[in-house]
């Protein structure tokens, strides 16, 4: 939906989730485990991570289609509630952001990246249809059922990070969007940013 919506709107778009996982793939490429934080911290800082046309690039290497896998969704989660590495990616998020109108996407983008964003959204669907979604994607091996035991799990990390979890701040608009379709969704948040 972010893409969606910075085509739309003639902005670049940026997913943080990406650069999670490019550390996580880098780290898992390098023989180390994403749950040892030292060793982890210190690849995130090192790693030569680029983000190029709305790709990310590891060590020169354009690795979009190497990050939406069962492996990485294992480990990705982890990684990412090791404070230190969200600043390295909140740090490099903003540096990419710089100048730029974007349409950024990622669990905390409104309440501790860009908290100051003109227009902050919350997109919000039930574990079931995230599922489904996933699923449909094709880039999983697992079943639906499997993939919504991983989206609950991750969940729970996400909402219990020391720091960047997920949560809803009263200024941020909500949209539920379960039962939409993703032109249902563009639409709405066209709405909104327009009025």
């Amino acid at each position: 939906m972010a893409k969606m919506l910075a085509a739309g709107l003639g902005f670049t778009y940026i997913n943080s989730g990406n650069l999670y996982r490019a550390i996580t793939l880098g780290c898992l490429r390098n023989n180390i485990d994403p749950k040892d934080e030292k060793r982890a911290l210190d690849y995130a800082k090192n790693a030569r991570i680029e983000y190029r046309n709305e790709a990310v690039y590891l060590e020169g290497e354009n690795v979009v289609s190497l990050l939406h896998t069962d492996e990485i969704d294992r480990y990705s989660a982890p990684l990412s509630a090791i404070v230190p590495i969200r600043h390295v990616v909140n740090d490099l998020i903003r540096k990419i952001a710089q100048g730029l109108d974007v349409v950024v996407e990622g669990r905390d983008m409104t309440t501790v990246v860009f908290p100051q964003a003109e227009y902050r959204f919350f997109l919000d669907a039930s574990a079931d249809a995230r599922a489904q979604r996933r699923y449909d994607q094709g880039t999983s091996q697992l079943s639906v059922e499997e993939i919504k035991r991983a989206i609950m799990e991750r969940d729970e990390i996400d909402k219990n990070k020391a720091e960047g979890s997920l949560k809803i701040t009263p200024e941020v608009i909500y949209f539920d969007t379960s039962y939409l379709t993703i032109s249902q969704v563009y639409d709405k948040l066209i709405e909104k940013i327009q009025l």
